[in-house]
């Protein structure tokens, strides 16, 4: 498996990994973006166009991207978005992120893995785990001082949707060397990275 930034992938590719149907297609990876009413009357084309823009896709040269992009044996089958959590109004707006917590919600330097998307057909395969882990390294080397997850907390025996699980759980964050820092609720952790300065 190897993880590439998504400025490095293509839109094609891209679009492979979400899909014509599902969550992930009809998201596009916007709902932490797009606030309330907006979100509603955003249709999905707007949504893709906003996803384009932001990956900056088939622009190897681009000096941002939002994300990664997986592939296995050459096939695209994963996408993790993973940026500054001041990039995220629907995110500093949330309650799971801040329970027990008192620090600046805008600050650029703690970033956030927001959402993860496996293609079907490649569940299972660890895609989740190789993007959380690429994710740690993205944002260290872009400047982060932190980077931090808000995961589902996955009980044998008990089903969760696929949709609820976009946000990943909290053994794929635990794999990365993540560390969970509040349980806000009894399904959600929030995990977190700390880079030494």
């Amino acid at each position: 498996m190897t993880v590439v930034p998504a400025s490095e992938a293509s839109w094609d590719d891209l679009r492979t990994v979400f899909g014509e149907r599902g969550d992930a297609a009809r998201c596009q990876c916007q709902w932490f973006k797009i606030l309330g009413r907006d979100w509603a009357s955003a249709p999905v084309e707007v949504r893709a166009d906003r996803l384009r823009e932001q990956t900056g896709c088939d622009d190897p040269g681009a000096d941002r991207t939002s994300g990664l992009v997986a592939y296995l044996g050459g096939e695209p089958v994963g996408w993790c978005a993973v940026e500054p959590r001041s990039e995220y109004p629907r995110l500093r707006q949330a309650r799971i992120p801040w329970a027990g917590r008192d620090e600046d919600r805008s600050d650029p330097g703690v970033w956030a893995v927001t959402c993860f998307v496996t293609r079907v057909g490649f569940r299972r395969r660890g895609v989740s785990r190789a993007l959380a882990r690429a994710a740690v390294d993205f944002a260290r080397d872009r400047g982060a001082r932190a980077v931090e997850g808000y995961p589902m907390i996955v009980e044998p025996g008990r089903d969760i949707s696929w949709g609820e699980l976009f946000v990943g759980s909290r053994s794929v964050f635990a794999d990365a060397g993540f560390t969970e820092v509040t349980r806000p609720t009894p399904r959600r952790a929030v995990m977190r990275i700390d880079f030494a300065s």
